[in-house]
């Protein structure tokens, strides 16, 4: 994936734990055009690859904006944005991307957001309002002090807005089987936010039409700091063929697919790397996967799969790559 610089214009602590983020070019020119729902990717080091979604106004070509939560627990790349990035430093990314784009074709569209998970959604509001579009944003946070972006969602929003502040309780916050009951005709729902909103509000959305409802998780379903899930019995070594080059290698029970990659000078995209991003799915050609991604849905885990995350099935032994 093409790579480019950006050099920070600002940063502003929007809450105790996060903080937003203005880039521009480093030239002063224009940036690459984006959609709303779109990503960065920036590249802190060699495997160090983290996403952050965009939430300024998609005509504004002159900067980019995210913000970003600082996971104490996390991979390192919110503390390396929190604690080792300044004004005037230049950072490389990759991008930008969008595997959470707005469909335009619907009616109307229903947004929900939970904490950090308001940054993709508050580009989506600026381009619909300015649309015309009819939307509504569900925004839930522990608290109004720890709400980020609040004057600016209020703004975009205006009377299309609820807040929830659940207080740091789960069971507080939106009501999604009221909510999510009664989809209107044509309507489409986006979800963004933590593991546990985003699994919640697709239950209660399991109703809706095929379709038209869309997610993008800010964590792994898993808790901070968990590792990655593993078979009942224990992970298993298998092969990997890679179909295009014809090689074939082994996978230990102590390394991940991607991993094994990596250290055959196999290139894959990669983000998250723990499957929820979406960045490293590769196409499937043979074997029985242990899906344990979040991000592929039922028809795309037929022929492709997550190599930061998922492995073999309990039992199969090769899985064939198009690679």
């Amino acid at each position: 994936m093409a790579e480019m610089q950006i050099k920070v214009a600002d940063i502003q602590q929007l809450t105790t734990g996060i903080k937003k983020f203005e880039f521009e070019a480093v030239d002063g020119g224009e940036l690459p055009e984006w959609q709303p729902g779109a990503h960065l990717i920036f590249v802190l080091d060699a495997h160090l690859h983290n996403s952050y979604s965009l939430s300024g106004d998609p005509t504004e070509r002159g900067k980019y904006v995210t913000a970003v939560l600082r996971e104490e627990n996390g991979a390192g790349g919110s503390k390396h944005m929190h604690d080792k990035v300044s004004v005037g430093d230049v950072l490389t990314v990759q991008g930008p991307n969008n595997n959470f784009p707005l469909a335009e074709d619907a009616k109307s569209h229903l947004l929900i957001a939970g904490g950090i998970g308001i940054t993709p959604m508050l580009a989506m509001g600026r381009h619909l309002k300015a649309s015309g579009a009819n939307v509504h944003l569900h925004y839930c946070t522990k608290s109004p002090e720890e709400t980020a972006y609040m004057d600016e969602v209020k703004a975009v929003f205006g009377d299309d807005l609820t807040f929830h502040h659940d207080g740091g309780d789960p069971a507080n916050g939106i009501k999604l089987g009221d909510v999510l009951k009664t989809p209107a005709d044509g309507a489409h729902l986006y979800i963004c936010g933590p593991g546990g909103l985003l699994n919640a509000a697709r239950e209660a959305a399991s109703h809706w039409p095929d379709g038209s409802v869309h997610f993008e998780l800010f964590a792994s379903a898993k808790a901070p700091g968990e590792a990655p899930a593993a078979a009942p019995d224990g992970d298993h070594e298998f092969e990997i063929e890679l179909k295009v080059t014809g090689k074939t290698f082994t996978v230990p029970t102590d390394k991940t697919i991607m991993e094994v990659l990596w250290d055959n000078d196999v290139e894959v995209m990669y983000a998250c790397e723990e499957g929820w991003c979406g960045n490293c799915k590769t196409g499937l050609l043979g074997g029985a996967v242990d899906h344990r991604d979040e991000y592929l849905d039922d028809a795309e885990r037929e022929n492709h799969i997550q190599v930061c995350i998922s492995r073999a099935a309990p039992g199969e032994t090769k899985l064939i790559l198009d690679i």
